[in-house]
Protein backbone atom coordinates (compact mmCIF):
# COMPACT_ATOMS: atom_id res chain seq x y z
CA UNK A 1 0.00 0.00 0.00
CA UNK A 2 1.37 3.37 -0.50
CA UNK A 3 0.80 5.88 1.41
CA UNK A 4 0.77 9.73 -0.22
CA UNK A 5 1.69 12.32 2.11
CA UNK A 6 0.04 15.35 0.88
CA UNK A 7 0.77 17.81 3.69
CA UNK A 8 3.24 17.61 6.37
CA UNK A 9 4.03 20.51 8.48
CA UNK A 10 5.61 21.45 12.05
CA UNK A 11 4.33 24.59 14.39
CA UNK A 12 5.83 24.91 18.09
CA UNK A 13 3.64 26.83 20.46
CA UNK A 14 3.94 28.07 23.96
CA UNK A 15 1.27 27.51 26.32
CA UNK A 16 0.39 31.23 28.11
CA UNK A 17 -2.02 32.35 29.96
CA UNK A 18 -4.85 34.64 28.31
CA UNK A 19 -6.03 36.92 30.42
CA UNK A 20 -8.51 40.64 29.48
CA UNK A 21 -8.48 41.02 25.68
CA UNK A 22 -4.93 39.57 24.52
CA UNK A 23 -5.77 35.80 23.60
CA UNK A 24 -3.30 33.88 21.98
CA UNK A 25 -3.67 30.47 20.54
CA UNK A 26 -3.13 27.71 23.19
CA UNK A 27 -3.61 24.27 23.56
CA UNK A 28 -1.77 21.52 25.41
CA UNK A 29 -1.83 19.20 22.38
CA UNK A 30 -3.80 15.69 22.29
CA UNK A 31 -3.28 12.57 20.12
CA UNK A 32 -1.90 14.89 17.22
CA UNK A 33 0.28 12.08 16.47
CA UNK A 34 -2.29 9.20 15.42
CA UNK A 35 -5.43 9.62 13.63
CA UNK A 36 -8.15 6.94 14.74
CA UNK A 37 -10.94 5.29 12.99
CA UNK A 38 -14.92 6.24 13.66
CA UNK A 39 -18.25 5.94 11.85
CA UNK A 40 -20.01 8.64 10.33
CA UNK A 41 -23.50 9.26 9.18
CA UNK A 42 -25.53 13.07 8.18
CA UNK A 43 -28.66 14.27 9.39
CA UNK A 44 -30.65 17.38 8.91
CA UNK A 45 -31.00 19.24 5.58
CA UNK A 46 -28.44 18.40 2.82
CA UNK A 47 -26.80 21.42 3.08
CA UNK A 48 -28.00 22.46 6.04
CA UNK A 49 -26.13 22.13 9.76
CA UNK A 50 -28.19 19.48 11.14
CA UNK A 51 -30.18 20.46 14.01
CA UNK A 52 -31.42 23.87 14.91
CA UNK A 53 -31.02 24.39 18.49
CA UNK A 54 -29.07 20.72 19.51
CA UNK A 55 -28.35 19.71 22.52
CA UNK A 56 -24.95 22.05 23.14
CA UNK A 57 -27.40 24.65 23.09
CA UNK A 58 -26.04 26.71 20.36
CA UNK A 59 -29.09 27.51 18.49
CA UNK A 60 -28.84 28.76 14.80
CA UNK A 61 -25.46 29.64 15.57
CA UNK A 62 -24.45 26.74 14.03
CA UNK A 63 -25.70 28.37 10.65
CA UNK A 64 -23.73 31.10 11.12
CA UNK A 65 -19.60 32.55 10.83
CA UNK A 66 -17.47 30.91 12.17
CA UNK A 67 -19.16 27.36 12.76
CA UNK A 68 -21.10 27.92 9.24
CA UNK A 69 -22.52 24.62 9.12
CA UNK A 70 -19.59 22.58 9.67
CA UNK A 71 -20.62 20.44 12.56
CA UNK A 72 -21.22 17.41 13.89
CA UNK A 73 -23.30 15.68 16.66
CA UNK A 74 -21.20 13.55 18.51
CA UNK A 75 -21.51 10.17 20.45
CA UNK A 76 -20.90 9.62 24.03
CA UNK A 77 -17.36 9.44 23.76
CA UNK A 78 -17.25 12.63 21.80
CA UNK A 79 -19.83 14.39 23.68
CA UNK A 80 -19.09 13.81 27.25
CA UNK A 81 -22.24 14.78 28.80
CA UNK A 82 -22.35 18.37 27.28
CA UNK A 83 -18.13 19.11 28.36
CA UNK A 84 -17.33 17.86 24.52
CA UNK A 85 -19.55 20.70 23.21
CA UNK A 86 -17.17 23.08 20.78
CA UNK A 87 -13.94 20.19 20.98
CA UNK A 88 -13.20 20.53 16.93
CA UNK A 89 -12.01 17.86 14.71
CA UNK A 90 -10.53 17.00 11.03
CA UNK A 91 -12.88 13.88 9.57
CA UNK A 92 -11.31 12.20 6.44
CA UNK A 93 -12.45 9.57 4.41
CA UNK A 94 -9.58 7.01 4.44
CA UNK A 95 -9.10 3.13 4.71
CA UNK A 96 -5.39 4.06 4.83
CA UNK A 97 -3.75 2.59 8.11
CA UNK A 98 -1.07 4.65 8.81
CA UNK A 99 0.08 5.88 11.93
CA UNK A 100 2.54 8.76 13.22
CA UNK A 101 4.70 8.94 16.20
CA UNK A 102 6.39 11.48 17.57
CA UNK A 103 9.30 11.27 18.54
CA UNK A 104 10.83 14.08 20.70
CA UNK A 105 14.32 15.31 19.03
CA UNK A 106 13.89 12.96 16.35
CA UNK A 107 11.89 12.74 12.53
CA UNK A 108 7.98 11.54 12.79
CA UNK A 109 7.41 8.36 11.34
CA UNK A 110 4.71 6.66 9.51
CA UNK A 111 4.32 3.13 9.02
CA UNK A 112 1.75 1.08 6.93
CA UNK A 113 0.56 -0.74 10.36
CA UNK A 114 -2.75 -0.72 12.05
CA UNK A 115 -3.16 2.51 13.87
CA UNK A 116 -3.15 1.44 17.66
CA UNK A 117 -5.78 2.50 19.96
CA UNK A 118 -4.37 4.72 22.46
CA UNK A 119 -5.73 7.59 25.69
CA UNK A 120 -4.80 11.17 24.65
CA UNK A 121 -1.41 11.57 25.66
CA UNK A 122 -1.98 15.51 26.83
CA UNK A 123 1.72 17.18 26.88
CA UNK A 124 3.15 19.76 28.48
CA UNK A 125 3.21 23.39 27.43
CA UNK A 126 6.01 23.30 24.31
CA UNK A 127 4.38 20.79 21.97
CA UNK A 128 4.33 19.85 17.57
CA UNK A 129 1.77 20.30 16.40
CA UNK A 130 1.74 18.83 12.66
CA UNK A 131 -1.31 18.19 9.91
CA UNK A 132 -0.91 15.15 7.65
CA UNK A 133 -3.11 14.49 4.43
CA UNK A 134 -3.33 11.03 3.12
CA UNK A 135 -4.85 10.43 -0.04
CA UNK A 136 -8.47 8.62 -0.39
CA UNK A 137 -9.08 5.24 -1.30
CA UNK A 138 -12.00 3.60 -0.25
CA UNK A 139 -14.75 5.59 -2.01
CA UNK A 140 -14.52 6.78 -5.44
CA UNK A 141 -16.28 9.55 -4.36
CA UNK A 142 -14.69 11.15 -2.07
CA UNK A 143 -11.97 14.04 -2.62
CA UNK A 144 -9.21 13.00 0.09
CA UNK A 145 -9.32 16.28 1.68
CA UNK A 146 -9.96 16.30 5.61
CA UNK A 147 -13.11 18.74 6.57
CA UNK A 148 -12.97 20.25 10.25
CA UNK A 149 -15.84 20.30 12.33
CA UNK A 150 -17.07 20.91 15.56
CA UNK A 151 -18.83 19.06 17.94
CA UNK A 152 -22.47 21.25 18.47
CA UNK A 153 -24.79 18.14 19.23
CA UNK A 154 -25.59 14.94 20.72
CA UNK A 155 -26.26 11.41 18.68
CA UNK A 156 -27.70 9.56 21.42
CA UNK A 157 -29.01 6.40 19.13
CA UNK A 158 -29.00 4.72 16.20
CA UNK A 159 -25.46 4.38 14.63
CA UNK A 160 -24.00 6.06 17.10
CA UNK A 161 -24.52 3.74 19.97
CA UNK A 162 -22.95 0.87 17.52
CA UNK A 163 -19.12 2.75 17.18
CA UNK A 164 -17.11 3.40 20.21
CA UNK A 165 -17.02 6.70 17.81
CA UNK A 166 -19.24 8.19 15.83
CA UNK A 167 -19.87 11.66 14.15
CA UNK A 168 -23.32 12.48 12.82
CA UNK A 169 -22.28 15.32 10.71
CA UNK A 170 -24.31 18.02 9.26
CA UNK A 171 -25.31 17.36 5.85
CA UNK A 172 -22.78 20.28 4.88
CA UNK A 173 -19.82 18.71 6.33
CA UNK A 174 -20.80 15.24 5.30
CA UNK A 175 -21.16 16.65 1.75
CA UNK A 176 -17.63 18.63 1.99
CA UNK A 177 -15.56 15.06 2.05
CA UNK A 178 -16.98 14.37 -1.37
CA UNK A 179 -15.32 14.99 -5.03
CA UNK A 180 -16.47 18.18 -6.64
CA UNK A 181 -20.32 17.94 -7.74
CA UNK A 182 -20.37 14.51 -6.05
CA UNK A 183 -21.83 15.80 -2.89
CA UNK A 184 -25.67 14.44 -3.20
CA UNK A 185 -24.41 11.23 -4.32
CA UNK A 186 -22.04 10.97 -1.40
CA UNK A 187 -25.11 11.77 1.14
CA UNK A 188 -26.44 8.04 0.04
CA UNK A 189 -23.71 6.16 0.71
CA UNK A 190 -24.85 5.27 4.42
CA UNK A 191 -22.32 4.92 7.26
CA UNK A 192 -18.77 5.80 6.49
CA UNK A 193 -15.86 5.22 7.53
CA UNK A 194 -13.82 7.86 8.46
CA UNK A 195 -10.56 9.16 10.22
CA UNK A 196 -10.57 11.80 12.58
CA UNK A 197 -7.73 13.45 14.43
CA UNK A 198 -8.18 16.19 17.47
CA UNK A 199 -7.12 19.37 16.22
CA UNK A 200 -6.98 23.69 18.04
CA UNK A 201 -9.83 24.78 17.72
CA UNK A 202 -9.71 28.47 15.01
CA UNK A 203 -11.85 30.59 14.20
CA UNK A 204 -10.23 33.49 12.26
CA UNK A 205 -10.38 36.27 14.02
CA UNK A 206 -13.59 35.46 16.10
CA UNK A 207 -11.53 34.28 19.97
CA UNK A 208 -14.49 33.57 22.10
CA UNK A 209 -18.32 34.20 22.04
CA UNK A 210 -21.12 34.18 24.97
CA UNK A 211 -24.36 34.16 24.68
CA UNK A 212 -26.63 35.31 27.60
CA UNK A 213 -29.30 33.01 28.21
CA UNK A 214 -32.74 34.52 27.82
CA UNK A 215 -33.84 33.59 31.06
CA UNK A 216 -31.43 35.86 33.11
CA UNK A 217 -32.26 38.28 35.47
CA UNK A 218 -29.97 40.65 37.99
CA UNK A 219 -30.23 37.98 40.34
CA UNK A 220 -29.55 34.53 37.89
CA UNK A 221 -26.81 34.50 35.23
CA UNK A 222 -26.47 31.92 33.10
CA UNK A 223 -24.45 32.03 29.83
CA UNK A 224 -23.71 29.79 26.81
CA UNK A 225 -20.40 29.53 25.32
CA UNK A 226 -20.92 29.52 21.82
CA UNK A 227 -17.47 29.16 21.02
CA UNK A 228 -13.70 29.45 22.78
CA UNK A 229 -10.27 29.07 20.54
CA UNK A 230 -7.94 26.02 21.26
CA UNK A 231 -9.14 23.52 22.97
CA UNK A 232 -12.77 24.48 22.44
CA UNK A 233 -14.32 22.13 25.12
CA UNK A 234 -15.31 23.25 28.76
CA UNK A 235 -14.89 21.12 32.09
CA UNK A 236 -16.02 24.47 34.21
CA UNK A 237 -16.59 28.20 34.74
CA UNK A 238 -15.73 30.35 37.53
CA UNK A 239 -17.43 34.12 37.50
CA UNK A 240 -15.86 37.08 39.22
CA UNK A 241 -18.24 40.08 39.88
CA UNK A 242 -16.61 43.66 39.78
CA UNK A 243 -15.20 44.70 42.69
CA UNK A 244 -14.32 41.44 43.89
CA UNK A 245 -11.37 38.99 44.04
CA UNK A 246 -13.48 35.94 44.43
CA UNK A 247 -13.61 33.64 41.46
CA UNK A 248 -16.86 31.77 42.28
CA UNK A 249 -18.08 28.71 39.90
CA UNK A 250 -20.58 28.27 37.89
CA UNK A 251 -22.99 25.26 37.47
CA UNK A 252 -23.31 23.12 34.51
CA UNK A 253 -26.87 23.26 33.19
CA UNK A 254 -26.80 21.39 29.94
CA UNK A 255 -24.74 21.32 26.79
CA UNK A 256 -22.84 24.89 26.68
CA UNK A 257 -25.28 26.04 29.22
CA UNK A 258 -23.36 27.27 32.51
CA UNK A 259 -25.49 29.45 35.17
CA UNK A 260 -24.61 31.24 38.49
CA UNK A 261 -27.73 32.35 40.95
CA UNK A 262 -26.76 35.20 43.52
CA UNK A 263 -29.25 33.51 45.82
CA UNK A 264 -30.28 36.81 47.25
CA UNK A 265 -29.30 40.19 46.04
CA UNK A 266 -28.67 41.19 42.18
CA UNK A 267 -25.36 40.35 40.90
CA UNK A 268 -22.42 43.00 40.23
CA UNK A 269 -21.19 43.74 36.71
CA UNK A 270 -19.14 43.43 34.87
CA UNK A 271 -18.60 40.16 34.90
CA UNK A 272 -14.85 38.12 34.21
CA UNK A 273 -15.15 34.69 33.31
CA UNK A 274 -12.28 31.89 34.21
CA UNK A 275 -12.83 29.44 31.66
CA UNK A 276 -11.20 25.73 32.40
CA UNK A 277 -10.76 23.08 29.56
CA UNK A 278 -12.14 19.84 29.97
CA UNK A 279 -9.45 18.61 27.84
CA UNK A 280 -6.17 20.03 28.82
CA UNK A 281 -7.16 21.22 32.06
CA UNK A 282 -5.69 24.66 31.81
CA UNK A 283 -7.38 28.09 32.40
CA UNK A 284 -7.74 31.32 30.22
CA UNK A 285 -9.60 34.09 31.08
CA UNK A 286 -11.74 36.52 29.49
CA UNK A 287 -12.15 39.71 31.71
CA UNK A 288 -14.62 42.18 31.99
CA UNK A 289 -16.53 40.75 28.99
CA UNK A 290 -19.97 40.36 30.22
CA UNK A 291 -20.55 44.42 30.33
CA UNK A 292 -22.45 46.08 33.66
CA UNK A 293 -24.92 46.90 30.95
CA UNK A 294 -25.28 43.19 29.81
CA UNK A 295 -28.79 41.97 28.89
CA UNK A 296 -30.35 38.77 28.08
CA UNK A 297 -30.36 37.56 24.71
CA UNK A 298 -27.48 39.35 23.66
CA UNK A 299 -24.04 37.72 22.52
CA UNK A 300 -20.46 39.39 23.69
CA UNK A 301 -17.08 38.51 21.82
CA UNK A 302 -13.53 38.27 23.65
Amino acid sequence: MIVSLLSFFFMIRHCSSLTDSRYDHQLNQSALDSWQFAGATWYGSPGGFGSDGGACGYGDAVGKPPYSSMVAAGNYNLFHSGEGCGACYQVRVDDVRASVECRPGGPDTISNAVVVERAYPWALCWHVIRIIQVKCTNNPLCSGNAVRVTIADECPGGPCVAESVHFDLSGTAFGALALPGKANQLLSAGVLQVQYIRVPCNYGGYRMAFHVDGGSTPEYFAVVVEFEYGDGDLSGIDLKQQGSSEWVPMRHSWGAVWQFNSGGGPLRAPFSLRLTSYTSHTSIVAGGVIPADWRPGVTYYA
